[in-house]
């Protein structure tokens, strides 16, 4: 049966991990009604609109 000889040091182990835990910027696309930048399939932050109706009234 295979035993290391020696057991792996933490940098070792953290060095072999490093790709597993990356996070990843979320994608953002722009509000088709008012052009800021937002999460897709989400409601628009900026105008409230989603899909090109308004689904919360935003005051300005």
């Amino acid at each position: 049966m295979a035993v290391p000889k020696r057991k792996t040091s933490k940098a070792r182990r953290d060095k072999r991990r490093n790709n597993v835990w990356k996070i990843n910027a979320p994608a953002l696309v722009r509000c088709s009604s008012c052009g800021e930048y937002k999460r897709p399939h989400r409601l628009c932050p900026a105008c409230g609109k989603y899909k090109n109706r308004e689904v919360v009234n935003i005051a300005e």
